[in-house]
C-alpha cells in the first residue's frame, strides 16, 4: 500500500525523500489454508505490470504491527492482526523508477517481510494499485516470469 500524495507540495516533498533516502516498508506474504500465496498485479510504479505481494511503506510514528494491519486493510480489504504476522526477514528492493514517474529518480526500499495466513473464503478486495488479485501455488509463483523477481525471492530462499 502506498500512502497517496494528493497535492503538488506533498508530491514534491515525498519525491525529495525518495530521491535521498531509503523507505522502510512491509511486504505481506499472504497464505491460504491450501498453502497458496496471494499476489496482486501492480498498476503503478515501481514494478508496474508485475505480480507482487501486497506491501507498503511504514509511516512516520507507525509501529510495524500497525503498518501490517493498515496495508492488509487498504490493499486487500481484510483485517489482519499484525502481532500475529510471522517475521520472514529483511530484504532490499532497488528500482530505477518511482511513484511520480520522475526521470532519473530510483526508489530504495528496506523491506520487512512478514507471513500472514487468511482462511479460505476470505472476502478480498483489490485496491486501485492492483488490477487483479490471484492465489498462486508457491512453485508457480517462484518460477513464473510475470512474478516480479523480488517477490519470487520470497519463495526461492
Amino acid at each position: 500500500m502506498k500512502h497517496r500524495v494528493t497535492d503538488r507540495a506533498g508530491r514534491d516533498a515525498f519525491l525529495h525523500v525518495v530521491r535521498n533516502a531509503p523507505l522502510v516498508s512491509v511486504d505481506l506474504i499472504v497464505e491460504n489454508d491450501r498453502g497458496e500465496v496471494l499476489l496482486g498485479l501492480r498498476n503503478n510504479e515501481p514494478a508496474r505490470g508485475a505480480w507482487f505481494v501486497p506491501g507498503g511503506r511504514v509511516l512516520k510514528g507507525e509501529r510495524i504491527v500497525e503498518a501490517i494491519a493498515r496495508v492488509a486493510e487498504a490493499e486487500l480489504g481484510v483485517r489482519v492482526d499484525g502481532a500475529r504476522a510471522a517475521f520472514v526477514g529483511v530484504f532490499e528492493h532497488l528500482y530505477d523508477t518511482n511513484f511520480a514517474g520522475e526521470a532519473g529518480v530510483g526508489t530504495h526500499y528496506v523491506v520487512l517481510a512478514h507471513r500472514v495466513r487468511l482462511p479460505d473464503g476470505a472476502n478480498l478486495r483489490a485496491d486501485a494499485q492492483h488490477g487483479a488479485l490471484r492465489w498462486w501455488p508457491v512453485p508457480k509463483a517462484a518460477a513464473d516470469p510475470g512474478v516480479h523477481p523480488y517477490t519470487r525471492a520470497y519463495f526461492t530462499g
